[in-house]
């Protein structure tokens, strides 16, 4: 188990039949199941949502999507001031975001029809005994940050 985010990059290849996207570094070996989720509108935030052991993996299937997350400090009452990371993902681009246990996480949807599928370590009961749940802007990092 690790305690830190990790991204695996995932990449594509195009050839006269179409497209192929990949990304051969996620081993899969821990998973046990798997989600998807869409959002009836883009610019929207699911957040904050928590485990202490279970880690999940973050994959988006079709569109992009800003993904937060933060190491808990306290799970009682987490520091609002905590450093929150962000990763951006796209189908674009493809790639798995590691959430380990240890960690809240977040996403926001960034263009119409973006799916995100999550992988799970766990169980669903293991889960929801592992289940812990922060208001949306506990950390509010949801601005999109001009270039």
């Amino acid at each position: 188990m690790t305690d830190q985010v990790n991204y695996f990059q995932g990449n594509v290849a195009v050839d006269d039949r179409g497209m192929l996207q990949f990304c051969n570094d996620f081993d899969m070996s821990a998973v046990k199941r798997f989600y998807v989720v869409s959002n009836h509108q883009s610019q929207f935030v699911r957040a904050w949502h928590a485990h202490k052991i279970e880690r999940k993996f973050a994959y988006v299937g079709s569109g992009s999507a800003l993904f937060c997350i933060v190491q808990i400090d306290d799970w009682e009452k987490p520091d609002p001031n905590l450093k929150v990371q962000r990763q951006t993902l796209s189908d674009a681009q493809p790639g798995v975001l590691e959430i380990p246990g240890g960690f809240a996480h977040g996403f926001k949807t960034l263009v119409p029809g973006t799916k995100v599928i999550f992988f799970s370590s766990s169980t669903l009961q293991e889960s929801a005994e592992d289940d812990l749940r922060y208001p949306y802007d506990y950390w509010n990092p949801w601005s999109i940050v001009p270039r």
